[in-house]
């Protein structure tokens, strides 16, 4: 549907406001409004379940290296990077161009 954003618009003098206090309170008694369930969503999350997801058994191997001669650790991030990705140096620490950029 078209709609003309050029004509005037509908003031509020129109009728629809009209309506008195105590009809909008007893209209709003009247229609059922929308019923808030009390639920905690901690006790929701316990009892959820996904298939496959019990990795209670699993071990995580992960091989750790020490930096190396070209890479240096952000001193703002402590994300490990290379050395050309340094920025800034300031005081003997190192900033990575992400974080100065």
């Amino acid at each position: 549907m078209a709609t003309d954003y050029d004509a005037p618009r509908k003031t509020e003098d129109d009728g629809a406001s009209t309506a008195s206090l105590e009809e909008l309170q007893a209209q709003r008694s009247v229609t059922p409004s929308a019923t808030a369930v009390d639920v905690d969503e901690t006790d929701a999350a316990e009892n959820f379940e996904l298939p496959g997801a019990d990795l209670s058994g699993e071990e995580l191997l992960v091989r750790v290296v020490p930096a190396q001669d070209d890479e240096f650790t952000c001193a703002s991030c402590f994300l490990v990077r290379h050395r050309s990705q340094v920025a800034l140096e300031k005081n003997g620490m190192k900033y990575c161009s992400d974080c100065e950029g």
